[in-house]
């Protein structure tokens, strides 16, 4: 598996399950070397729900409207299905690669069920198309669409990759639990972490210097919605007018030993909001920071995080991070999380993750979330060297500023391979 595709679709599988990170299909092709790539996944959900008012922002799972507090579904995981096209070559002194990838989804409950509908409630995605060239001595430079820089090592070594996570509560009660409205579920987005999202970027990475690398990027500065309208997601939610570009970077040293192997990161981002017409308020930045570290030695791992912001909200960057009026909330949060490699080569996985909301000023007490966590256990076990059983169970809780509870318990059976 090439290095960015490995990056994007599972970095996390490095420290988490070996048996998965394989080359793709290499084919020699003249000047350049291509590579096919991805995974293909798909898990049985079943959902017990508890709580059933809304909370705005809560990813625990909402009764549907008929009340149900049972749900079960068929659906890809954390990791949508992936292929992705990467063609590698040497010219000039420079290394030159592009990748272009799709994300098709095992679920879509519309009437067809093939993905061809639109927006929201399509299946089918396109996380990555970019263009990088660099050399060793001098650093790398990438230009188009890939997994933001703050906040993507949160999300690479989160153990849910392999599996499910925390469902979500998309489309509320039974359809969040059979796939909902979008293609993948939550892992530990929104209860450990901010979702570093999909971004436009040209971004420069330095060269590795003795396992110390760092990464600035110019964003898009349209990927930062403007929620003051109350809602965590969806139409209607985007900024005005941007004036500059978002500003993401992060640092990180890796290094390796006889008994100990591991790697500390530290990222943050920023973003400068203009209001949409109506909204009231000024206009505002939007900052965010992180720091983490994940250790392996002999058969253990082990994974600290923690993130804090003001404006940034809390599951989506942005998301629920102002009043109506433009008063910036602030947000933070981080997981734990321990796993141990059986000798049937099993992985066994313990993790907690958390991601608090605070209220503006004292205002905000409403069903505006302050907390959503989680708890996973999961299963994780190398059936062959490309194949992987997973079984998760994971305990979500959201709460809102008003004291309104909601908690989804979700088992998952499943499996994913890796090309």
């Amino acid at each position: 598996m090439n290095k960015n595709i490995k990056l994007a679709v599972a970095g996390a599988v490095l420290a988490l399950s070996a048996s998965a990170a394989n080359a793709g299909i290499i084919i020699p092709a003249g000047e350049w070397t291509l590579d096919i790539n991805g995974n293909v996944n798909a898990f049985a959900n079943f959902t017990k729900i508890k709580g059933g008012a809304a909370v705005n922002g809560g990813i625990a799972t909402e009764r549907d409207a008929n009340d149900e507090d049972r749900a079960t579904g068929i659906n890809t995981g954390l990791l949508p299905a992936w292929i992705g096209f990467t063609g590698k070559t040497r010219q000039n002194d420079l290394d030159v690669e592009f990748t272009i990838s799709m994300q098709p989804s095992v679920s879509n409950n519309t009437a067809t069920g093939d993905g061809l509908v639109g927006g929201q409630f399509s299946s089918f995605g396109n996380r990555q198309t970019y263009v990088s060239f660099g050399d060793k001595t001098w650093g790398t430079i990438k230009l188009g669409k890939d997994l933001g820089v703050f906040a993507s090592d949160a999300i690479l070594n989160d153990m849910t990759l392999l599996g499910v996570g925390a469902v979500g509560q998309t489309g509320g009660g039974g359809g969040a639990a059979s796939g909902g409205l979008y293609n993948t579920t939550l892992g530990g987005i929104g209860s450990g972490y901010i979702y570093a999202a999909w971004k436009g970027q040209i971004a420069y990475t330095t060269p590795n210097f003795n396992g110390f690398q760092a990464t600035i990027a110019l964003v898009n500065p349209n990927m930062l919605p403007d929620t003051g309208s109350g809602t965590i997601l969806g139409p209607g939610v985007a900024p005005a007018y941007q004036d500059r570009f978002g500003l993401e970077g992060k640092a990180s040293y890796s290094f390796s030993g006889d008994a100990l192997t591991g790697k500390v990161w530290a990222s943050g981002a920023s973003y400068d909001v203009n209001r949409a017409a109506g909204l009231g308020g000024g206009n505002y930045t939007v900052t965010a920071a992180d720091v983490g570290a994940n250790v392996n030695a002999g058969g253990f791992g082990l994974t600290g995080y923690y993130y804090t912001g003001e404006g940034v909200g809390t599951t989506f960057l942005g998301s629920l991070g102002t009043t109506a009026t433009g008063g910036k909330r602030d947000s933070d949060g981080g997981y734990i999380q321990a796993t141990y490699v059986l000798p049937t080569k099993t992985k066994l996985g313990l993790a907690y993750g958390v991601s608090n909301l605070d209220r503006e000023n004292g205002a905000d007490i409403t069903a505006l979330v302050s907390k959503n966590d989680r708890m996973t256990v999961g299963l994780y076990h190398p059936l062959t060297k490309h194949l992987n059983l997973v079984a998760e169970f994971n305990d979500v809780e959201s709460r809102a500023h008003n004291g309104v509870r909601n908690e989804s318990r979700h088992g998952s059976l499943g499996a994913i391979l890796f090309f």
